[in-house]
């Protein structure tokens, strides 16, 4: 049965809208397989599968007011599922041909007539095949995105049949989020402002308010106040440290991750530093940018770089709905400290900063307001988290076991995250089967070789755990 036009949200419209000549907001991933599959099983898999959400037989009909989903009336597998080879030099690896294809599918857009999705197989690659996913970010965010990627893996789940209620348009969820952050926050904000600012809106809020106390509680007056101090820090960030990472792209992209670095001995480092996995793994990232600008003669001491993280705002048990429900969060990593321990310490610090902080849902507010206006008025209301940052940053746990898939066992997968604005770095963290890899996109106009950067991984990693094991263990440790 075919699924109903239905409008799409705020949030979505924005991210369907911010695709410039740079950077366009797709989701690229790839999976490693091994034995081969071939292409009519990958088809049949899709349609038996994928197909199931509507938002993948769905198109995208923009209007003056946004835009809205309808169905592809003329929808064929074939153009979404297809074939690919990768055109490999002689001093090439078919790793090194397989990243340059995704580079150059990074930066080629979908067709906009048809649903925003595409898969390439590569039938024959390092005796397997290889899995090029390409979707667009207004579909879905990473959290709904790996829910349905595990859908489609051999004895993935079904999605839960939405419950249809009579007036659909009217009861429609899909800004749930937009409306439960921008409602409450409006009312917030204007109470906090009349208590810690202008004297006279504190006195036309009490005229309006006689029978009721000022802020209503002190925990409604302590979460106004940190809404408002939150409004200013994200909207008073300096502009990001000048370094060769940030600047004018030139659209042309560059992918390269690394071989898996085993969980356990993250865990480890963690446990011995008192820290969390995620400090160890961003404290690996900020010595590896740090050391690859040191090799190229620039010198980084003292100097921090901003690396927008997305915050996911929706219940797990939902991630199937689809839809973007995540914000951004401003993370500082200290690329000149070389000494990796001071290096994970002052990452933990800048984590335990954030913790508690409102600026997620402020982001998501301002992207649900920017899906309101055209998009030349949403470019420069999105310009300011592009000047604030370097480089957009992801996080994702995966399955702790290898999965299968049309037989074949998913050895690897990697993604990368898309850039708005002038970004031109994105960083990918994924835990999976008990291994942890770092994947990177760059613009060729600001980083040339990502897996110069990428093979500096291993290196400041195989420095922590080597320090960590030098350490007294026990209480004193902590």
């Amino acid at each position: 049965m075919t699924a109903p036009a239905e409008r799409m949200s705020r949030v979505d419209t924005a991210w369907l809208r911010m695709d410039n000549d740079v950077n366009l907001m797709m989701i690229v991933g790839v999976w490693l397989l091994s034995p081969a599959i071939t292409i009519d099983a990958l088809r049949e898999r899709i349609g038996d599968k994928l197909l199931k959400y509507d938002r993948f037989r769905q198109r995208v009909q923009q209007d003056t007011m946004g835009a809205s989903w309808v169905p592809d009336e003329h929808f064929d597998i074939e153009r979404h599922v297809v074939v690919a080879t990768p055109e490999r030099r002689a001093d090439q690896t078919e790793r090194q041909a397989l990243q340059h294809l995704c580079g150059s599918l990074a930066t080629t857009p979908l067709d906009p007539h048809h649903p925003l999705w595409q898969f390439h197989l590569i039938e024959d690659y390092e005796g397997g095949s290889a899995l090029i996913a390409r979707i667009h970010h207004c579909i879905g965010d990473g959290i709904a995105l790996i829910s349905v990627m595990l859908s489609i893996t051999d004895g993935g789940a079904d999605p839960p049949r939405r419950r249809k209620r009579p007036d659909d348009e009217a009861a429609d969820d899909g800004d749930w989020l937009a409306d439960a952050v921008l409602k409450p926050l409006t009312d917030i904000t204007v109470k906090a402002i009349g208590m810690y600012g202008s004297g006279v809106t504190r006195t036309m809020d009490a005229l309006a308010n006689p029978e009721a106390p000022l802020m209503g509680s002190v925990e409604m007056a302590r979460t106004g106040y940190k809404v408002v101090s939150d409004l200013a820090a994200l909207a008073l960030l300096a502009d990001d440290s000048p370094t060769r990472l940030k600047g004018k792209p030139i659209g042309k992209k560059l992918v390269a991750w690394s071989e898996p670095m085993p969980l356990d001995d993250v865990k480890t480092i963690g446990k011995g530093l008192n820290c969390s996995i995620n400090d160890v793994l961003l404290s690996c990232v900020a010595g590896a940018i740090g050391q690859y600008l040191r090799d190229r003669g620039d010198d980084p001491a003292g100097q921090e770089i901003r690396a927008m993280v997305p915050v996911n705002l929706r219940p797990l048990d939902k991630a199937w709905q689809l839809g973007n429900r995540f914000g951004l969060a401003p993370l500082t990593l200290p690329i000149g400290i070389e000494n990796p321990i001071e290096r994970v310490y002052a990452v933990h610090r800048r984590m335990s900063e954030m913790k508690g902080s409102y600026q997620p849902l402020l982001a998501f507010a301002v992207l649900a307001v920017a899906g309101l206006f055209i998009k030349p008025v949403q470019d420069t209301i999105l310009g300011m988290f592009a000047k604030k940052t370097t480089a957009v940053m992801t996080n994702v746990p995966g399955p702790a076991k290898p999965l299968m898939f049309c037989g074949a066992t998913l050895r690897q997968n990697m993604f990368w995250v898309p850039a708005s604005g002038d970004i031109g770095v994105g960083v990918s963290i994924l835990s999976y089967g008990g291994g942890v890899q770092f994947g990177l996109i760059t613009d060729e106009g600001l980083c040339p070789d990502p897996q110069q950067i990428i093979d500096r991984f291993a290196p400041e990693f195989d420095k922590l755990l080597l320090v960590t094991m030098m350490l007294p263990w026990g209480d004193e440790a902590a």
